[in-house]
């Protein structure tokens, strides 16, 4: 680990001041007019993506190993920790990725938010949440890193809930601030053991010294964590429900950069991985499983961001599982290509809502090229590249790791469910384009149907280059400092393209088939499944709900309210009295003969005592 190069450290340190600087200004000069702001905003974060470009061509000419940079934060007898950034490999190639990406998303907002009168304020909450993003890349310490994953939450628990008056913006906010607090038990876990096991909360400090010690513990805090922030099987209903926040939050976070970042977690403790059997398998199953689960829950839904949610998920149990076949690379490799096809898809989505007056059915769409022609063919190019067509970004990591993992001696039931996941998102991704770009038009004659702003253009045009070439420079420039030999047979090499291809003629004839009068709904347990998201929201969301609702009705009403103060409590007292009462009150009406028998009983037993 070496000491910073003062190139890479000023040039990042100029990176964050342009990001910090308008946080600034609208903290101290309070918020400025509202479409000057969010211009102002979006030309500090392209002069941070070229100022970022430096290091990158500097670290790719000059190749350091690592650079780690330190300032003292804690010093006391026992602990030691400093602020410290670490400019490697990753973090210096996600960065750019991630300012270009949030540049385009930027341009599209001003097109896509310009009747919101909080515009400013809501480039404002995107732009920490980019700070929030770098800080968690470039921190070589896992409390830093901490800092950034809570920054990440918290500014997607309030861009989900931006318009909070509606009920399921409040509630999908609410669940993903639920889900993710699963994860963070697994990262605070993770900080325990580094404390109690190695003293140090030092990345690289943690990974030389755990590696003589059962780290498995802190392997599996860390895919927990993985698993809640990433949305991986068993925490991955928040994604999908996260939809509901505006569509430019979508495509920044919940597609390029925030669900990322547990890959990117696991991809810097990937040498402690690589060293145990145990936490490898837990992420190439938990991988396959995910990356099918959610392929399947995307064939069947009807709502346009909800397919390219699930897709999202899908495709980050494809990077678990590059990450259990100790590939951390190809991993990487996939989440820069994957953000630049998936914010293109998004935002595409989002032209396509407002085109049709917010309508989100791809039931009542269709069409679109004739009208359309930029966003329709920036869908479909996003949607060949998601599916991983030859020499566009996708294809590159994609069908690299495909490779891997056929040719790799590990588990067979993993490479078959990741095989039939391919051949899932060739069959949502065919029946996105069939259903919003072909055919006949299903919508209403007065949608207001416009594409010419330039701000929806532009950034449409830039992230398609992105998609077209970012896998071939990636990977010409970029190479990774291990690249596994791979050594198949022509069939097993086109393994990967024959599945899509399978993928696109199977959607291609289902898609006809469901475009003639049939029932409107198949009553097919395997469609039923597919389209209740395996029943998971029913079972998790609604059974515990209802379980309590149940306790409550037998606890307090029959325990409490008919058997206690029935039987036991203050009525059975009263209930147990009445008789006494009732036959005192009865000798006391003021009847004559009640009174004279009383007189005659008492006189009786008067005189018989006197006897005595």
């Amino acid at each position: 680990m070496h000491e910073s190069p003062l190139m890479l450290v000023t040039s990042t340190l100029v990176v964050y001041a342009l990001l910090i600087i308008p946080v600034a200004n609208y903290y101290t000069h309070g918020p400025a007019p509202s479409m000057g702001a969010a211009t102002y905003i979006k030309k500090g974060v392209m002069l941070a993506f070229f100022v970022s470009l430096a290091p990158l061509f500097h670290f790719l000419f000059v190749n350091p190993e690592a650079v780690a940079t330190s300032f003292d934060w804690i010093n006391t007898d026992s602990f030691h920790m400093t602020l410290s950034f670490m400019f490697d490999f990753y973090a210096l190639v996600f960065i750019p990725v991630a300012l270009f990406v949030t540049w385009a998303i930027l341009e599209f907002t001003l097109w896509y938010m310009e009747g919101d009168r909080d515009i400013a304020r809501f480039f404002l909450y995107l732009l920490i949440f980019l700070l929030a993003m770098i800080v968690l890349v470039t921190s070589n310490n896992l409390y830093q890193l901490f800092i950034g994953w809570e920054g990440v939450g918290m500014m997607s628990f309030l861009l989900i809930g931006w318009w909070y008056s509606r009920a399921d913006a409040n509630t999908a906010a609410l669940q993903a601030v639920a889900y993710n607090r699963v994860g963070d038990i697994g990262l605070l876990f993770a900080l325990a053991w580094s404390l109690s096991s190695v003293n140090s909360w030092q990345i690289h400090e943690i990974i030389e010294l755990a590696k003589d010690k059962p780290a498995e513990p802190l392997l599996i805090a860390l895919i927990i964590a993985a698993t809640g922030k990433s949305a991986q099987f068993g925490l991955h209903p928040w994604l999908p429900a996260a939809m509901e926040g505006p569509t430019p939050v979508s495509s920044l976070l919940h597609s390029s950069t925030m669900v990322v970042a547990g890959i990117f977690l696991l991809i810097r403790f990937s040498p402690l991985i690589e060293n145990s059997p145990i936490a490898s398998t837990i992420c190439l199953l938990l991988g396959a499983l995910t990356t099918l689960f959610t392929a399947t829950c995307a064939l069947t839904q009807n709502d346009l961001k909800k397919i390219i949610a699930f897709s999202t998920s899908s495709q980050l149990g494809l990077m678990m599982v590059t990450i259990g076949l100790n590939q951390p690379h190809l991993a990487f490799l996939h989440i820069c290509t994957h953000a630049f096809f998936k914010a293109m898809l998004f935002m595409c989505s989002g032209s396509v809502i407002h085109c049709f007056n917010n309508e989100q059915d791809i039931r009542k769409m269709g069409g679109l090229y004739r009208l359309a022609p930029i966003t329709s063919s920036c869908l479909t190019l996003g949607s060949l590249a998601l599916t991983g067509t030859p020499f566009l970004a996708g294809f590159f990591s994609k069908d690299a790791i495909i490779e891997s993992l056929n040719t790799s001696h590990l588990n067979a039931w993993a490479l078959a469910l990741t095989l039939i996941a391919t051949s899932f998102t060739a069959v949502y991704s065919m029946r996105i384009v069939y259903y919003v770009v072909m055919g006949r038009p299903r919508f209403s004659p007065i949608s207001p149907i416009n594409e010419n702003n330039p701000h929806l253009t532009n950034a449409l045009t830039w992230l398609a280059w992105g998609s077209i070439s970012a896998g071939l420079l990636l990977s010409s420039y970029i190479l990774p400092s291990k690249v596994p030999v791979l050594t198949m047979s022509f069939s097993l090499k086109m393994g990967a393209i024959a599945v899509t291809l399978l993928g696109f003629f199977i959607a291609l004839e289902l898609a006809h088939l469901s475009s003639k009068q049939m029932k409107p709904s198949p009553y097919l347990s395997s469609h039923r499944f597919s389209n209740m998201l395996g029943y998971f929201p029913t079972l998790i969301h609604r059974a515990v709900p209802k379980m309590s609702l149940v306790m409550g009705q037998k606890l307090a009403s029959q325990m409490v309210d008919q058997t206690w103060l029935e039987k036991v409590g203050p009525k059975a007292v009263s209930n147990s009295n009445k008789p006494l009462i009732s036959t005192a009150s009865n000798l006391q009406r003021g009847l004559l003969t009640t009174h004279l028998g009383m007189f005659m009983l008492t006189l009786m037993l008067a005189i018989i005592m006197g006897f005595r």
